[in-house]
């Protein structure tokens, strides 16, 4: 197996190297990173200037891009081989609910989205996590991703990833199948004048977790509520954001 490993913290971090060394032994490992953190680029693609691939060590690669960048390059030309399966991550920090809008960890998972098997994003979510430094804090998520790939993955229709979250506790409580939860409004943004006397800005802390299951799904939980409560959640989500409920009806109101 060919396994393409990505994310948007960058090549370096602590993450994305307990990730490849978990997955060594299930085939070649390539990992292929942005040279530095390219957190919330989403599906960002590098259009107004060249890429640059540099080889770092054996199947390492950084990129002066985007982690859609990394994956598609991988994808398109950049080897001479196929890969089975992409993994992203593991990221530093939840990608929960509304915050995968966002997300280059699920960006990079989504440019992987082509597949013949699913493409996963792997976030572990903690108050701590993106204080850590060394890939033994990860050894427990990215075993679980090892063991989540060996046992079978599950399988999608086309263009749908699993956004996976894992709780940074040391013994986990299991894994539920998740629908992705929703937030409340955005913090108000923070002003501030700079040292040379220039109002700048800083974009406010997302909102808070909404805690009201939806309608339909009393007995499936949101992501939110699954890592709270120390499990894994695996959520199925997808390029298609149409919303099929309404589309008829409005079609019926615009073609009158």
């Amino acid at each position: 197996m060919n396994i393409l490993i990505a994310n948007d913290d960058g090549v370096f971090a602590p993450g994305i190297q307990a990730l490849a060394q978990a997955l060594a032994p299930l085939g070649r490992v390539v990992v292929v990173a942005p040279e530095s953190e390219r957190s919330g680029f989403s599906s960002a693609l590098t259009l107004d200037r060249p890429l640059r691939p540099v080889q770092i060590s054996t199947d390492v690669w950084a990129v002066n891009g985007t982690p859609a960048d990394c994956v598609y390059l991988s994808m398109n030309g950049l080897f001479d081989f196929e890969f089975d399966l992409v993994v992203s991550g593991i990221n530093s920090g939840a990608n929960l609910g509304d915050d995968v809008l966002y997300s280059g960890t699920v960006g990079a998972a989504f440019e992987g989205r082509l597949m013949k098997q699913p493409a996963i994003a792997v976030s572990m979510a903690g108050p701590n996590v993106r204080s850590y430094d060394s890939p033994n804090d990860y050894a427990v998520a990215a075993k679980w991703v090892h063991d989540f790939i060996v046992q079978g993955l599950p399988i999608l229709p086309p263009r749908h990833i699993f956004n996976v979250n894992i709780p940074d506790i040391s013994e986990l409580k299991g894994s539920k199948i998740t629908y992705q939860g929703r937030r409340s409004q955005s913090k108000p943004i923070t002003s501030h004048v700079d040292p040379r006397g220039r109002q700048v800005y800083w974009i406010g802390l997302s909102g808070e977790a909404v805690a009201e299951p939806k309608k339909g799904l009393t007995e499936i939980e949101s992501d939110f509520f699954a890592v709270a409560n120390g499990y894994v959640s695996i959520t199925p989500i997808q390029m298609d954001a149409t919303n099929y409920e309404i589309l008829h009806t409005l079609h019926a109101q615009f073609s009158k």
